[in-house]
């Protein structure tokens, strides 16, 4: 590798936030490798109250989360890159407080940002490599074990709220985060070590499940963002009215954030919404078959939770709806040719209608199969 100077290298890092720039991403920090070992109580507590629900590769690879070095050898420096997600002229409380709506987290509306954010990345790595004759490096957008909002935060991105979100005093919260893992020693950005959310605990009191035990602890198991997307089995009978019209993912804790009056709209084309699917009907949404979900997902983050995750979340969404003939309709005619799984919420939200439209109080159907709240 050709060794550069430190004023060459210090010439590098600030054209290579120009170059991040230019590939569409709002800001560009770099740090070192040893900044998220202090993490290792404050995540092993965390797994050991079980927050991480099904997601068991959350415990795989402990040492690597800590030392990026590990996870690849010869890892000098991290670039921690944002990119702005928001699409102007979008429509975001409104449809939530549509109850026959679907709402779908903003991030997931266009194209699938792993592949945009990870192509850009991999382009940035080209650059610098040109310039520097020889380089290593790999990038990571939300894959792997990288602890990349700690990674975020040491980089000078932001301050990690307590809703656990990266906030950015110009940006808010409306950003995805990738890294970039090079092996050049580049100077530093400065950690950000302030905390700008003070006493205000809005995005606590607001998440519909209580999915916050504590200021920057995430319970996953009560999240709807984990359990419409991540979670494969039956939804816990005592969340799902809390869920409401949210059929893959949650926006909540964003919207309430004060933070966010200062988050800009992002141009980028790959993350304009498709299908219509940022004002659209719950009912729709729930004839799809499967090929047109395949279909009409295809590109899309919204494929990791499935067909059949798709069709249990869309029944609890339309058992929250304020339901009627052409709703019961399309739950009954789906019923048959269903799975148990997606059966067992179709028979709660048709019975949760029913006895709705009967004046009769709402019960928790008992099922067989009927998710739990954990102990």
């Amino acid at each position: 590798m050709t060794t550069l100077s430190e004023q060459q290298l210090e010439t590098l890092a600030s054209q290579i936030k120009l170059w991040a720039r230019e590939l569409g991403f709002q800001q560009c920090g770099i740090t070192g490798t040893d900044g998220v070992a202090a993490e290792a109580p404050r995540l092993r507590e965390w797994l050991k109250r079980g927050h991480q629900g099904e997601m068991g590769y959350l415990e795989n690879h402990f040492d690597k989360r800590l030392d990026p070095a590990l996870l690849v050898p010869g890892t000098r420096r991290i670039l921690s890159v944002r990119m702005d997600y928001l699409p102007p002229d979008i429509r975001t409380l409104g449809v939530l407080k549509q109850a026959d709506k679907a709402y779908i987290a903003r991030y997931t509306l266009g194209r699938d940002y792993h592949k945009t954010m990870r192509k850009r990345l991999t382009r940035l790595g080209q650059r610098i490599e040109e310039a520097c004759a020889e380089l290593g490096y790999r990038a990571f957008v939300d894959s792997a074990p990288v602890l990349e909002r700690p990674l975020a935060r040491e980089a000078g991105i932001g301050w990690q709220g307590k809703h656990t979100l990266i906030l950015n005093r110009e940006a808010g919260s409306w950003f995805l985060l990738g890294e970039l893992f090079v092996d050049l020693p580049l100077p530093t950005d400065p950690p950000y070590r302030e905390d700008h959310c003070g006493r205000c605990r809005a995005c606590l009191d607001v998440c519909p499940t209580h999915a916050f035990p504590e200021p920057h602890v995430l319970d996953a198991r009560r999240c709807i963002s984990y359990l419409t997307i991540e979670y494969r089995g039956s939804i816990p009978l005592e969340l799902r009215p809390l869920i409401g019209n949210r059929i893959f993912g949650c926006d909540d804790c964003q919207l309430i954030c004060p933070w966010n009056r200062f988050a800009r709209h992002s141009d980028e084309p790959d993350f304009q919404p498709r299908h219509g699917l940022d004002d659209i009907e719950l009912v729709e949404l729930f004839q799809w078959s499967e090929a047109e979900f395949l279909k009409r997902t295809e590109g899309s983050a919204i494929r990791r939770t499935g067909y059949e995750g798709w069709q249990r979340n869309l029944a609890v969404a339309l058992g929250n709806s304020r339901g009627g003939e052409r709703i019961e309709r399309a739950l009954e005619a789906k019923r048959a040719d269903a799975s148990e799984l997606v059966r067992e919420h179709i028979d709660w939200a048709l019975e949760r209608l029913r006895r709705r439209d009967a004046a009769e109080p709402l019960p928790i159907l008992d099922h067989p199969r009927a998710g739990k709240l954990p102990e």
